[in-house]
């Protein structure tokens, strides 16, 4: 007699058609014992009983998620100079536009956009040009311009010329809003340099 049966895997094979694997008598008691052990080893350790081990794994990875998030928040505030949304003070001035211009370490590109608009609130009017150095030594660019300025300034020609410094080409958006990247990080300052001089050959 079989005695004791417990299944421990299954997988499809074809269509309509699974595999089952599984465990018969002394095979299963002993897989059984052992599972009973890990799962009062992992309740032990964290100093509860094996029936709250699933509510609590819940709870450890709902904080997880929390705390990542709030370090990802974190990291953005901090590349952007700290404070509660991140200090947007234009860092110069060109043509009587106010800009704001930074290279940023730790930063996703996928943040760029969310940076830009918190940036463009702040200062009311004017260019937001962000760079993120990823740490495959890649860069990420990022322009923004409030509404009030891109018959003047277009968000699309800007970050082309800043993507064209760190070895990119193109760039896509909008003209109040426009991304684009290029293999060379390290020339990040100069992808700067060349939207400010962009900006300056648009007021001269």
């Amino acid at each position: 007699a079989i005695a004791i049966f417990k299944s421990v895997s299954q997988s499809a094979v074809a269509s309509g058609v699974r595999r089952i694997e599984a465990l018969t008598a002394e095979g299963a008691r002993l897989y059984l014992s052992e599972q009973d052990r890990l799962l009062r080893e992992a309740a032990s350790a964290l100093k509860i009983t094996s029936e709250d081990l699933p509510n609590r794994v819940i709870a450890l990875m709902d904080e997880r998620k929390r705390l990542d998030r709030e370090l990802h928040e974190a990291k953005k505030k901090l590349a952007m100079g700290g404070g509660d949304a991140g200090d947007a003070t234009p860092s110069l001035n060109v043509g009587g536009v106010n800009v704001v211009a930074r290279v940023l370490n730790g930063v996703s590109p996928k943040d760029l956009r969310g940076l830009i608009d918190e940036a463009r609130k702040q200062i009311g009017s004017g260019v937001v040009a962000l760079v993120a150095v990823s740490e495959d030594g890649k860069g990420a660019i990022a322009v923004g311009v409030t509404a009030d300025l891109t018959a003047k300034f277009n968000a699309v020609e800007l970050v082309k010329a800043g993507s064209a410094a760190m070895g990119g080409g193109g760039g896509g958006g909008r003209p109040d809003m426009a991304q684009a990247g290029g293999p060379d990080g390290a020339k990040a300052e100069e992808a700067l340099e060349a939207v400010k001089a962009a900006m300056t050959a648009l007021v001269a």
